[in-house]
């Protein structure tokens, strides 16, 4: 494992949630159910949705921030317009934004996650609307090791993030480190792309650039896809968010991306 390396963890899980109705207040419950359902499915299995107007012609993103450990403006920005830029959403793309008390987990497993969001998320699919959940945790991954490992955030199902956003601010301490609203944006878009299907995870390949070592990256150097985010020695000396490159957004385009 790479010293400061920036690792991206996918987890890639499957929650199933049955409901029975006989009556229509029944009904309204079980369709709250099913609704709730469609958002926890297998990882880059909503690919086409988040990308094309196929079936959703706008998107909802619901941050929800541990107090405290709320995103900055400046990476809100960037990541709405890496959305706007990549996104065929006719009808628009919001951003909400919560702050809720500590769950007092930290550090968290991804399961610890998944509970923190069926006890947080409010938002779900609903009519043209699709909804995505994003997390901004107050603590680190529980299995990140020092320098050899450090878990950025993880895109976990299809519609979910996690952000550790305390390691990500513990980076920021360090010398010649990026800025934080930097690495935020950069962690933001990287994870969303998992959303989308990328690399290989439910957007087709249209061509051979996934990394043979590090399954569901893109193996061009300086790739936002990139296993490994790498910011000049490590996480030292970035400047800018990486971009993707243009095998990348072929895949997003082939799939009904912009």
């Amino acid at each position: 494992m790479k010293i400061l390396k920036l690792l991206s963890y996918l987890f890639i899980s499957s929650l199933i949630l049955v409901g029975c109705s006989n009556d229509d207040n029944d009904n309204v419950d079980s369709n709250s159910i099913a609704n709730q359902a469609n958002n926890k499915q297998p990882l880059g299995s909503s690919a086409n949705d988040l990308l094309s107007d196929t079936n959703f012609s706008s998107i909802t993103v619901e941050i929800v921030s541990v107090e405290g450990f709320e995103p900055t403006a400046a990476a809100l920005s960037g990541f709405t317009q890496f959305l706007e830029d990549r996104l065929f959403k006719p009808e628009g793309i919001t951003i909400t934004q919560r702050s809720v008390v500590s769950s007092g987990k930290a550090p968290f497993s991804i399961e610890e996650i998944v509970e923190i969001e069926n006890d947080t998320r409010t938002l779900f699919n609903e009519e043209d609307d699709i909804a995505v959940y994003i997390y901004f945790a107050d603590g680190s991954r529980e299995d990140d090791n020092g320098d050899e490992q450090i878990t950025l955030g993880s895109a976990y199902l299809n519609t979910s993030i996690v952000i550790y956003e305390d390691t990500l601010r513990n980076l920021t301490t360090n010398f010649n480190a990026p800025s934080l609203s930097t690495i935020e944006n950069a962690t933001l878009n990287h994870e969303f792309v998992h959303l989308l299907g990328l690399v290989n995870i439910g957007t087709p390949l249209q061509s051979d650039h996934e990394d043979e070592e590090e399954s569901n990256h893109c193996n061009v150097v300086g790739c936002l896809m990139q296993s490994a985010i790498q910011f000049g020695n490590g996480v030292m000396g970035i400047n800018n968010v990486p971009e993707l490159d243009p095998l990348c957004i072929a895949d997003l385009q082939a799939n009904g991306g912009k």
